[in-house]
């Protein structure tokens, strides 16, 4: 039997200003810095949640239109709200017909994020 994976430990972002992108991810978004920060060429952050994929940022070239990472949020709404209380413009909230409610916006090097939330089930 061929080894399975267990489990996606992290994703790895280029970034081509790493201050700016460890402010967006740790002070808006309220993610825990494990490792660099600033100044540094390689920084790691998690969600609170100690389960939660590593995302590592890599000081280099950005690279864009890769795809998308999507966040599970605890409130879609609330964290859009915040979000342009901070000065950004994200898409605006909407509910999608595979169950979740959603919004997009880039991060300060333009790659694409989701916010999202299963939506409850009625019945």
């Amino acid at each position: 039997m061929a080894p399975a994976i267990e489990r996606i430990s992290a994703i790895t972002f280029r970034v081509s200003n790493m201050k700016a992108s460890v402010q967006f991810y740790r002070n808006v978004l309220g993610m825990e810095l494990l490792h660099g920060g600033e100044q540094a060429s390689f920084s790691s952050l998690r969600a609170k949640n100690s389960e939660s994929v590593i995302l590592n940022l890599e000081q280099g070239e950005s690279v864009r239109q890769w795809g998308r990472l999507i966040f599970h949020v605890t409130d879609v709404d609330a964290l859009w709200a915040h979000l342009r209380e901070k000065g950004f413009d994200p898409e605006i909230p909407r509910d999608a017909s595979w169950g979740e409610r959603y919004f997009h916006m880039p991060d300060p090097d333009g790659h694409e994020l989701s916010f999202a939330r299963p939506l409850q089930r009625m019945g």
